[in-house]
């Protein structure tokens, strides 16, 4: 007999428990990486075995990865609109809060008081999108994370940094120092180069999506994209700003058509919590 088709309220549940409790492949495989380059008695060592033991743990007992289960920024395909409305994101929501997979996260900006369901006007995030076909993606991006995120105006006389790629370079080791551990290092930057102020922090958070081990399409931001995260690796801030070799776990860079007046360079700094997931619908 045919096990009973799942609902989309329950196939978007079912998104974010996995979302929430388990490390992507790729970054998992990352952190294990960086692990081994340290050295067995160092502070990085043991704070990437830690993360490691976490992230074990988590998965093994379905508990989140983390504390702070962040804002919940669903990409849903256009072609889904009738099929995952807000709504039934929103009910999904309320019942992972209500199942203790998502903290009371949500705090009304005028009032202070806590949003009890994580559910209101702005929250969950929802968009819909053309280019991701019959799929819903979720991101959960933690507060100290976003805190760390940030948005250059080249040229910046403060970094000799003009509007060019090695303008891009200098924004963005400027972020990582700047960071240092707080963003829950070691980090992944997803960064926007041009667009205006709104849609640049939109397709950096867009990059995040990004496997970390694919290649850019684009060749110069290929070549860009591992040089930074090469010359980030060499700064020793290392995991939490403890030391060592494993700043960032990677780089991923989009860009978009600007203005003449307007340069930007914009930074979507992610720890290394990168709790993306996906679902197809058939």
């Amino acid at each position: 007999m045919k096990s009973p088709r799942q609902s989309p309220e329950e196939r978007i549940l079912g998104l974010i428990e996995r979302t929430s409790t388990t490390l992507p492949d790729d970054v998992l495989a990352a952190l294990g990486r960086a692990a081994r380059r340290e050295g067995r008695a160092s502070r990085a060592r043991v704070v990437l075995d830690t993360i490691l033991e976490n992230v074990r743990i988590a998965s093994a007992q379905g508990t989140p990865l983390c504390q702070d289960t962040g804002t919940l920024s669903f990409y849903v395909s256009s072609s889904l609109r009738r099929k995952v409305s807000p709504q039934t994101i929103a009910k999904a929501v309320a019942r992972a809060t209500e199942r203790g997979l998502l903290r009371q996260n949500t705090i009304d900006s005028v009032t202070g008081r806590s949003v009890a369901s994580n559910v209101c006007h702005g929250a969950p995030v929802v968009h819909y999108v053309d280019d991701w076909e019959n799929a819903v993606s979720l991101l959960m991006k933690g507060g100290g994370s976003e805190n760390m995120s940030v948005q250059f105006s080249l040229p910046d006389a403060a970094l000799g940094a003009g509007r060019d790629m090695e303008g891009v370079r200098r924004c963005l080791l400027a972020a990582v120092h700047k960071a240092q551990g707080f963003g829950c290092a070691p980090g992944i930057l997803g960064v926007c180069v041009g667009g205006d102020r709104a849609s640049a922090f939109a397709e950096a958070k867009r990059q995040l999506f990004r496997r970390l081990d694919d290649e850019n399409a684009v060749p110069e931001l290929a070549k860009l994209e591992k040089r930074v995260l090469r010359e980030a690796n060499s700064l020793g801030i290392g995991p939490m700003g403890l030391g060592g070799k494993t700043t960032l776990l990677g780089v991923k860079i989009g860009a978009l058509p600007r203005v003449p007046a307007s340069f930007f360079v914009t930074v979507a700094y992610l720890c290394w919590a990168a709790r993306r997931g996906r679902i197809v619908f058939r």
